[in-house]
């Protein structure tokens, strides 16, 4: 299969080298160059003559739109245009309009599994669109990751990776806020992550992301924070999430707060660039008259 895949980043690098490593043909398309390893075409009207699948990695809705009016008027008919950017829902859906107008197969399926995910092929994508272009594309999700779900529509795939998100974000703020409790408290953090780890308070972001270095699975917080997801892009999708919920009257006050409270810590509290995980040493250095 001829791919084009356009956003070659931290997470599109190491997904186009894992459809390559298998034999499929790939052609990068981005301004600022791709892994080596990888052709590179000079334009995207250039990397998709002949292409079977356009794949899409990019950084938000406007930049896709942009992008995608490129993509749609280069790929043959019959072709698939895979998105898996994580943007608004009326983006992908319009995007999604536009392919299917001009007879090309159209997906949203943004990604969990950050940077390590992307380089071991363990992604999961949240899919939506039409049933053909899922068939199409699922060799390629089986490749680059170790599942995809088919949620529905144009646009479900987008749904579900916001609400996904939203609970990871305000998760990791719980997970945080208690481990800064627990040591005010002067229980051990060992101690902490054993009980929680194996009782109520299990979940993802204690049990296999744990904010405390040195406890648990290795994670972003023994590396000194470093970001396998970081904290800009978590705000960012919290501002997804409470643009979603705007725009259909839900009543969302978790993700409003965890949103404000990312935004504190990104853009005025040196977060900027770090783990989406280091709000824990934050939290500990914060008091009751810091909120």
């Amino acid at each position: 299969m001829k791919i084009t895949f356009i956003g070659l980043g931290n997470m599109g690098g190491p997904m186009a080298l894992n459809l390559q490593a298998v034999g499929h043909e790939v052609v990068g398309v981005d301004p600022v160059g791709g892994p080596d390893g990888i052709a590179m075409a000079n334009s995207i009207e250039e990397g998709c003559v002949g292409s079977d699948i356009a794949i899409t990695m990019l950084p938000n809705g406007a930049i896709l739109r942009k992008v995608a009016a490129d993509v749609i008027a280069a790929l043959p008919k019959g072709a698939v245009f895979l998105d898996c950017s994580t943007v608004d829902v009326d983006s992908a859906r319009d995007v999604a309009a536009d392919a299917n107008a001009a007879g090309l197969g159209a997906l949203d399926a943004p990604v969990s599994g950050g940077i390590k995910g992307a380089a071991d092929g363990t992604l999961t994508f949240m899919v939506g669109g039409d049933d053909g272009a899922f068939e199409t594309a699922k060799p390629l999700f089986d490749i680059m990751g170790q599942k995809a779900v088919h949620c529905g529509a144009s646009g479900a795939g987008q749904a579900a990776k916001i609400c996904n998100n939203m609970i990871l974000g305000v998760t990791m703020l719980g997970t945080c806020e208690a481990f800064a409790l627990a040591d005010k408290l002067g229980l051990d953090r060992q101690a902490m992550f054993d009980v929680v780890s194996t009782s109520s308070g299990y979940s993802w972001t204690m049990n296999n992301y744990c904010p405390a270095p040195g406890v648990g699975p290795v994670s972003p917080a023994d590396n000194d924070y470093a970001p396998g997801f970081a904290a800009e892009l978590m705000l960012k999708d919290l501002g997804l999430s409470q643009d979603a919920a705007a725009s259909c009257d839900a009543d969302t006050p978790m993700g409003e707060l965890a949103k404000a409270l990312y935004d504190r810590f990104v853009n005025d509290e040196g977060g900027m660039g770090r783990d989406f995980s280091a709000v824990l040493p934050w939290f500990s250095g914060r008091g009751r008259a810091d909120s």
